[in-house]
């Protein structure tokens, strides 16, 4: 920010007067009274006093680099005893950043910052940025500023925790600072992950060492100290799930370091900073669902009206008590098996919005990393994810493992290979996540049989999901396209043995061929063509490829 005077002196001739007149001066009365006007001004522009001004006056003259007491001394004829006691207003100066310190250790030499030059150029004064009322990335963008400062010495770690202390004090209603502050960490702590979450944000940096957080440390036995809990895992923002071990090929490096997905998750929400674990598993809320009528067979019907019953929010939660009480595990895991298209996966969309719960839907095939070691950590953060969001919103979400046939299959015996022990000890997490379920699960696979017998006891709810019969059949042609004659739809649904997904796609494509064409007449003809064509010849015996 810069206030640009318009008075017919300007900031540059009032300095140079002010270093005319002050020179062998001694501070003098008489000097003073000379330089009057143009110190006021000085001071006045940008918030100082007047022996500020003198003294700032003074650095310009004799810097803006390298300028220390012997210059100061020099310029005014007085003894460095004498200016030494001028050493709080100097530092009122480092504060107003119109110099800043070359090495705070010994606080002897001090600059001219560049951006005070240039906008004295201009005859603008240098305002110190906004700090408060500040937004999320205005906040981040002062960090920034202010970390390089201490990598420049200009400022102590001592300095630097009381000035970020005072700048979350003033921006309460940030979402990152509530965070911080509701963590209660002592003031060194705060500063290292206030460091952490910087160097992400500000550097894109997410593989932090030991050098990168010297500088934050008052001394060397307090950055030993540190280094020792930081290597063995026992660093209280480790203990606190917010800072973690580097992990390379499956094997943790204790010598780098990054925030945890919650930590990313929690306090830089703001700054969209996308954990991982997001990457493999979205959030549907229920106003996102599309209101869709389903057909089941009756036995199928009666177990998904009573699931809908049972995760009625009031219900649920008296049920969770029940079980408690008797000492059962009180999560309720499901199992929608069936052919593909036959709606298990729809089923969970409208249990969820009928019942106004979300959905925490997980891409099965991306948690199988290609790093050997990587998809466990990735499994262990979504069950976190989960049991955060259970903790958050006043009605559980559900957890929706969709095709979960690669991960809920028959365990390798004898595993040798490093992907079969990778994809056995992924089953053993998600067992035992099952055991602790707070919550509801549901997985869904086309390929039952080849669930793993553990899996298979630790689903309460087991539905398989049929093709429909010829009944139900008649019930979706008529709700995907209920224009069509009923003689239509008969014969479709008698001829043809199709799932709920197979008639969607052709009501689908009968749809887009009205608008291009128009109604045509004939609609069994056409309706009929689209099925033997939905339908894959079976008979076809031609081999595919070399």
């Amino acid at each position: 920010m810069a206030k640009v005077l318009k008075k017919e002196m300007t900031l540059l001739h009032a300095m140079e007067r002010v270093v005319e007149l002050s020179r062998d001066s001694k501070l003098s009365k008489e000097f003073f009274r000379k330089a009057k006007a143009e110190i006021k001004l000085l001071a006045d522009s940008y918030g100082i006093t007047e022996l500020q001004a003198v003294l700032f006056c003074v650095c310009m003259e004799k810097g803006p680099r390298r300028v220390d007491y012997d210059d100061i001394a020099n310029h005014l004829d007085l003894n460095k005893i004498k200016v030494l006691g001028y050493a709080s207003d100097i530092d009122a100066l480092v504060r107003r950043r119109l110099l800043k310190y070359r090495d705070v250790k010994d606080e002897e030499d001090f600059d001219i910052p560049t951006v005070v030059v240039r906008m004295l150029k201009h005859n603008e004064v240098y305002q110190l940025p906004k700090l408060k009322d500040l937004d999320c990335p205005e906040l981040f963008e002062v960090l920034e500023d202010w970390f390089e400062d201490l990598r420049n010495d200009a400022v102590s770690p001592r300095e630097l925790r009381e000035e970020i202390i005072t700048l979350f004090n003033d921006n309460p209603k940030i979402g990152f600072v509530k965070h911080v502050m509701d963590l209660d960490l002592d003031d060194e702590d705060m500063l290292l992950l206030v460091l952490f979450c910087h160097l992400l944000v500000n550097d894109n940096d997410d593989d932090i060492r030991f050098g990168q957080i010297e500088d934050i440390y008052d001394s060397a036995a307090d950055f030993n100290r540190a280094k020792v809990e930081l290597r063995s895992g026992e660093h209280w923002l480790m203990k606190k799930k917010l800072v973690e071990h580097l992990c390379e090929d499956g094997i943790a490096d204790t010598t780098k370091f990054r925030l945890t997905a919650n930590a990313k998750r929690d306090l830089l929400e703001e700054m969209k900073i996308v954990p991982v674990e997001n990457d493999l598993a979205g959030t549907l809320k229920p106003s996102e669902l599309t209101p869709k009528k389903m057909f089941y067979p009756k036995e199928v019907e009666k177990q998904v009206t009573e699931l809908a019953q049972l995760f009625e929010d009031e219900e649920f939660k008296k049920i969770q008590e029940r079980m408690k009480e008797k000492g059962f595990r009180n999560g309720f895991a499901c199992l929608f098996y069936g052919s593909p298209g036959t709606g298990k996966t729809e089923t969970v969309y409208q249990l969820a919005r009928q019942t106004g719960r979300s959905i925490m839907v997980v891409d099965v095939p991306q948690i199988k990393s290609k790093w050997v070691g990587d998809s466990e950590k990735n499994i262990k953060a979504l069950f976190d994810r989960y049991r955060e969001m259970v903790k958050r919103n006043k009605i559980a979400p559900i957890l929706l493992f969709n095709e979960a046939d690669g991960i809920i299959g028959i365990r390798q015996e004898g595993a040798q290979r490093a992907v079969e022990k990778m994809e056995n000890s992924i089953q053993n997490i998600i067992l035992q996540e099952m055991e602790t379920l707070d919550g509801i699960m549901i997985a869904t696979t086309n390929l039952q049989q080849n669930l793993d017998k553990a899996f298979e006891r630790r689903f309460l709810y087991k539905i398989k999901f049929d093709k429909p019969t010829a009944e139900a059949r008649a019930c979706i042609w008529h709700e995907m396209i209920p224009d069509v004659d009923d003689s239509v739809v008969n014969a479709l649904s008698e001829k043809y043995d199709f799932s709920g997904g197979q008639i969607e796609n052709i009501a689908r494509r009968y749809s887009i061929d009205t608008i291009l064409h128009g109604e045509r007449g004939n609609a069994l003809g056409i309706l009929s063509e689209y099925c033997d064509s939905e339908r894959l010849d079976t008979n076809d015996k031609r081999k595919i490829g070399f």
